[in-house]
C-alpha cells in the first residue's frame, strides 16, 4: 500500500494549492515545528557538533524556503536503506562526510512535478564531491514511470536513487520525520539532520543556494 499523499504545509503565492496533496489536521504541522524545532528525539549527543552548522543556517531561512525549519539540537536519522540506478544496495552512511539535501518524491505528488526541476537545478549548481541532492523515488507500482516522470519534465542532473518497497518513507514516518510528498531533509556531513521540510520549495531560488551553501561552510 503506497504512503498517503497529505500533510501540512506551508504555501507560498507561487506555488498552487494542489487539492489532496497535503490534508493533516494544523495540530500536525505544530507537533512536526515542535520535533523538528527542539531536536526532540533523543541520542542528540551524537550531534553535538552539528549545532553550529544548524545555527548558522537558521538566520538564512526565507522567502522561497521560508517553511524549512532548523533544527536547534541536531539529530541523526535511521539509516535508510535504498538503491542506485543499477540496482545496488545505499544506506545513508553511504553518503557520510558529504552535504546531502534528501528529497523523498513519487510521479503521484502534483508538488514534486513541480519542485523537481528545481531540485535538478540546484544539483547543477552545488552538486560534487561535498554536496549532492539525494532524491529517492517510492513509487510501489510500474518501474518505468519514474523515469518518464523525470524524462518528461527535463530532469537529467540527479542520480535517480528508488526504493520501490517505500520503506525509506515508512522508516521516516515511523521516526516523526515524514507526512507525505514531497519530504525533504537537510543532513550536514557529520550525516545529522539539521533542517527540515513539508511540502515543496523553490530549490533554486538565491535563499534555497544562501542556506545550503552556508551548511557546507566548515
Amino acid at each position: 500500500m503506497e504512503p498517503n499523499p497529505s500533510a501540512s504545509s506551508v504555501r507560498r503565492s507561487r506555488w498552487p494549492l494542489v487539492a489532496g496533496a497535503f490534508g493533516v489536521v494544523a495540530a500536525a504541522g505544530v507537533a512536526a515545528a515542535l520535533l523538528y524545532g527542539t531536536g526532540a528525539g533523543g541520542n542528540a549527543g551524537a550531534c553535538a557538533a552539528s549545532r553550529e552548522t544548524a545555527a548558522r543556517i537558521a538566520p538564512l531561512i526565507r522567502g522561497e524556503v521560508a517553511a524549512l525549519v532548523a533544527r536547534r539540537d541536531p539529530g541523526p536519522l535511521p539509516d535508510l536503506s535504498f538503491q542506485s540506478p543499477d540496482g545496488a544496495p545505499l544506506t545513508l552512511a553511504n553518503f557520510r562526510g558529504r552535504t546531502v539535501l534528501l528529497n523523498l518524491w513519487a510521479t503521484w505528488c502534483a508538488p514534486c512535478r513541480k519542485e523537481m526541476p528545481a531540485l535538478d537545478k540546484l544539483q547543477a549548481e552545488l552538486g560534487g564531491p561535498d554536496f549532492e541532492v539525494v532524491s529517492i523515488n517510492i513509487d510501489q507500482r510500474g518501474e518505468d514511470r519514474p523515469a518518464k516522470f523525470l524524462n518528461d519534465i527535463g530532469v537529467a542532473r540527479l542520480v535517480r536513487y528508488a526504493d520501490a518497497s517505500a520503506k525509506v518513507f515508512s522508516d521516516l514516518k515511523i521516526a516523526g520525520k515524514a507526512f507525505g510528498m514531497p519530504t525533504t531533509i537537510l543532513i550536514d556531513r557529520n550525516g545529522c539532520e539539521i533542517a527540515n521540510l513539508a511540502g515543496p520549495a523553490e530549490w533554486a531560488s538565491p535563499e534555497a543556494v544562501a542556506v545550503v551553501k552556508a551548511a557546507l561552510k566548515r
